[in-house]
């Protein structure tokens, strides 16, 4: 459609809800409100698409400036009087409204039409001069600073000095006289920042407000917002422009926010703030403080009653929780604005199984009102606020972080990984505190309550392991020193005087939710919904928390409708069993690298040692009875469900001494005369390993190549425990898994050899055993040969994290520090990849791997063990594309099953449209 074909203006009479893509959030409602025969002040819209012309060009489409006058036109003729006319002046809003909900974001300016001489009328006609002069100085201000671009400070100053000056708490006791001088000094100021006279034509006033608005699409705060959001950027925004109705007309007259029910509990009853005498943005800007809600009743019976009644309509007509802004004009009521309102977790599982008692919704549509971020939330333990505020206050605020992975900590700080280990074993809560960490911190991370790093973001090592443990994490506290070798962190003093220094062995609180840091204990309050998953709160008993019923409504919903099956990435029983409480469906990945730390390390040094088969052999024999006892206990807690194993992945200089560690203690030794000969092998072994990128070295499927016997070490681990199990009765059913695959003719030696060590197990224990045999595509040329590789492999489980560094060509463990930063405020990302996974690069790959793969083995089962198969908006993707499971840390299991609930009502949702 051209721009002179095009309508880019709408009255709020001739729109509807479903707009909002045209009109904006806010306008499709007005117009919404308008059609239900609601007071509201007529006006008209100008669409989306006229900002976004004005985005792309600089300039707006042609024929906008005509449609707008025939609009304000009508608008004039319908109210009876004009734009800033002299002897009583028509006046108007203009307000963004983008089709999402982008509160504080974009601007907005009231009184538009006001000027020297129209402000004379005003006062005329509502018979108060006081009233019509503070409207003048709301305008100028608000349009100096949106506008003009003046600083607000410079305003808020001179509001601030007319106060003292007339000794006066706020500016209800400025008198007409007062508000007179202060616009003539606001005016003043306008003038001196930018050089020219505050505009005293209204339709120029008008015009500019319009251009304004536009603009704030793209201001720095609003960008930021949108990509916190994951909210497109070319969406644009749409402008309002309402006739003024005025809370600031005296005792009889206010302002106020309602929501048809508490956004923060969900429970039903009277939830707003009302301020009299003042116009809407005196509410958000907080400058006076306002009064609840239900004190309206005993201020104006009348109007609260009627708004009481608009919010049961809202309500019912969508159904859902709104928020709804007012004004009351001399003892009218006008509305100005509604939305389905923002809500916390714990209201949104509320409100959704009290809409579906109401016969509002049904279980469908109550499933898609609540999602994965939301009941991620509900599972984390929390800090009792009470204990931050006051005289009771527990802990000082000292640092504020990236939130990297939710929850509550408290513990003893500590600065390295031995620390925590040492100190958690004698029943010490530690916080592992590093600049950044890396993968020989795990066993520290592991033991510890939670992790904080000074640098680093949410897809940062210590991110990406603590959400997959479960553990709290606070990330990327530039402000907080932190000093390992001293083993201290330093912070700024209250105000910024001083310092406080934080040694090892003092107690600090980490928020994971928020990414603010204390020194000192905050109490930890536990979590009901995580006592409801490990069965240890019962949903159906009568003192069961409200919140607990509904989410196990909507979870019992989603596991009825959902496709995809949910397994648990766990490396040990204890993993396992909680996986299983949490509801997991088995195991999708088994790290075997994990099960080689501590003591076992050392075996593994000696067989890389090993100069002779006998030596080899020799390490491999210590270590089969060792694997085959961990899978024991993993089968025997994930009894009749599947489990997969993936052969050991990482280089194995991993299993090394840090070469500059171990070759400053050879060189010392040679220094001394007292060199050891098992440092010195070491040595050689490392300089042997080294790899300038072991990720891209000598790991996975190349391991069980070119070391004779590990892997078949391994198989025949998995199949002597499987045996054992199924002579004490049990169901195990395991599956191998092949990592790192790049072509056939690798899995194919593998699987042979494979094939061979489970026949011998059969053979020796008389038990028949059905032991599948797979592979993890994490590969570019793996998804692009999935064809071929299917023909050697029983089922493929998509490594996303290793697949989305080979394809985009970075490191996730180097990216943070040096430009994804950069990427994200570039636009370049709107959300990591590794996060959640990229549908056009990576996510066609996996396409293609599922289309090729089940072409050539219909029976092929698919999964997904990376970090996406518990991200929310992966999930999704991973229904679409059609795999069977997807598998993810235990912690994040009920968020997988919620999203594949979900997923699977859109689509069902979608196909019956």
């Amino acid at each position: 459609m051209s721009e002179q074909t095009q309508k880019f203006v709408y009255d709020f009479t001739e729109g509807n809800k479903d707009l909002k893509d045209l009109l904006g959030g806010k306008g499709a409602n007005l117009a919404e409100m308008t059609n239900l025969g609601l007071p509201v002040p007529p006006g008209f819209t100008i669409t989306t698409e006229a900002c976004k012309v004005y985005l792309d060009s600089g300039s707006e489409p042609k024929q906008l400036r005509d449609e707008v006058s025939a609009h304000l036109e009508a608008l004039e003729q319908k109210m009876d009087k004009k734009l800033g006319q002299a002897d009583d002046p028509l006046l108007v809003s203009v307000r963004s409204g983008a089709k999402f909900s982008m509160p504080g974001m974009m601007d907005t300016v009231l009184n538009i039409g006001l000027s020297d001489v129209s402000v004379t009328g005003l006062a005329a006609q509502a018979g108060d001069d006081r009233f019509a002069w503070d409207s003048y100085r709301r305008l100028v201000q608000m349009f100096g600073k949106t506008v003009m671009g003046v600083d607000g400070d410079l305003f808020e100053e001179a509001l601030e000095e007319a106060k003292r000056a007339k000794g006066a708490d706020s500016d209800l006791g400025l008198g007409a006289e007062d508000l007179k001088q202060l616009v003539d000094d606001f005016k003043g100021i306008v003038l001196k920042e930018t050089g020219r006279e505050f505009p005293q034509e209204p339709r120029e006033q008008m015009d500019l407000a319009v251009r304004a608005v536009f603009e704030s699409w793209n201001t720095d705060r609003a960008k930021l917002y949108r990509r916190q959001e994951r909210i497109p950027n070319d969406l644009g925004t749409a402008v309002n422009i309402c006739s003024m109705v005025f809370g600031n007309l005296g005792p009889d007259s206010g302002t106020g926010v309602a929501f048809t029910r508490d956004p923060a509990s969900g429970h039903q009853g009277v939830y707003g703030d009302y301020l009299q005498n003042a116009q809407g943005e005196d509410v958000v800007a907080g400058i006076r403080n306002t009064v609840p809600l239900a004190d309206l009743e005993g201020i104006d019976k009348a109007s609260y009653d009627q708004l009481l009644q608009i919010m049961e309509t809202l309500e019912t007509h969508y159904r859902d929780l709104c928020d709804i802004e007012f004004t009351i004009e001399s003892g009218k009521l006008w509305m100005l604005q509604t939305r389905v309102g923002k809500r916390t977790a714990a209201a949104a599982f509320r409100i959704a199984t009290q809409l579906v008692d109401q016969g509002l919704i049904d279980e469908a549509e109550a499933l898609q009102r609540v999602n994965g971020a939301q009941l991620a939330q509900l599972m984390f333990p929390r800090f009792d606020d009470t204990a931050l505020s006051g005289d009771a206050r527990k802990a000082e605020r000292i640092g504020w972080g990236i939130a990297a992975s939710p929850g509550a900590a408290v513990g003893k700080a500590v600065f390295d990984s031995y620390t925590a280990v040492k100190w958690s074993r004698s029943g010490e809560k530690v916080i592992l505190i590093r600049r950044e960490t890396n993968p020989d911190d795990l066993n520290g991370m592991i033991a510890a309550e939670g992790i904080l790093t000074s640098r680093g973001g949410k897809t940062s090592h210590a991110a990406v392991v603590a959400r997959g443990m479960g553990k709290t994490c606070v990330c990327g506290a530039e402000e907080l020193e932190v000093d390992t070798k001293r083993r201290r962190m330093t912070a700024k003093g209250p105000d910024g005087k001083g310092s406080i220094v934080i040694e090892e062995g003092d107690v600090v609180s980490i928020d994971g939710s928020s990414g603010k840091v204390y020194v000192g204990e905050v109490p930890v309050v536990p979590s009901p919904v995580v006592e409801y998953f490990e069965g240890r709160m019962h949903a159906g008993a009568e003192d069961a928390d409200e919140l607990v019923r509904a989410v196990h409504r909507i979870m019992a919903y989603a596991d009825r409708v959902r496709r995809l099956r949910v397994r648990a990435n766990a490396d040990n029983a204890e993993d396992a069993s909680r996986a299983r409480r949490f509801g997991a469906q088995g195991i999708g990945l088994c790290r075997t690298e994990h099960m080689f730390l501590g003591e076992r390390r050392e075996l593994v040094e000696k067989l890389i040692l090993a100069d002779t088969e006998e030596e080899r052999d020799d390490a491999l024999s210590n270590l089969l009875p060792m694997q085959k006892r961990d899978f024991i206990e993993l089968f025997e807690a994930m009894d009749g469900l599947p489990v997969t194993v993936r052969l050991l992945d990482p280089p194995l200089h991993e299993f090394l001494p840090d070469i500059t560690e171990l070759s400053v203690r050879v060189a010392l030794a040679e220094s001394r005369k007292d060199a050891n000969e098992n440092d010195l092998r070491l040595l050689q072994a490392v300089h042997k390993l080294h790899e300038q990128n072991p990720m891209l070295g000598l790991r996975g499927v190349r391991l069980g190549l070119v070391i004779p016997g590990l892997f078949t070490m391994q198989v025949r681990a998995i199949a002597e425990a499987a045996a054992q199990r199924k002579e004490a009765k049990g169901d195990p059913r395991a599956e191998i898994m092949i990592p790192l695959v790049g072509t056939v003719q690798e899995l194919e030696i593998v699987r042979d050899d494979a094939e061979k060590v489970i026949a011998d197990v059969q053979r020796e224990t008389g038990v028949e055993l059905k032991l599948a045999l797979g592979t993890m595509i994490e590969l570019p040329r793996a998804a692009l040969t999935a064809g071929q590789i299917a023909e050697a492999a029983e089922f493929f489980s998509f490594g996303t994290n290793d697949l989305t560094q080979t394809v985009w060509g970075f490191s996730r463990d180097d990216v943070e520090a040096s430009f994804f930063t950069a990427y994200l405020e570039k636009g370049i990302f709107g959300v990591s990849p590794f996060e959640t996974i990229d549908r056009d690069g990576v996510g066609s790959l996996v396409r293609r791997a599922v289309e090729e793969g089940r072409a050539t083995r219909p029976g092929l089962k698919l999964g997904v063990c990376g970090e996406h198969g518990g991200d929310p908006e992966s999930v999704h993707f991973f229904h679409e594309v059609g795999l069977d499971y997807v598998s993810c840390s235990p912690f994040r299991i009920p968020v997988a099953r919620l999203e594949a609930g979900r997923a699977a009502a859109q689509s069902k949702g979608s196909d019956s449209r």
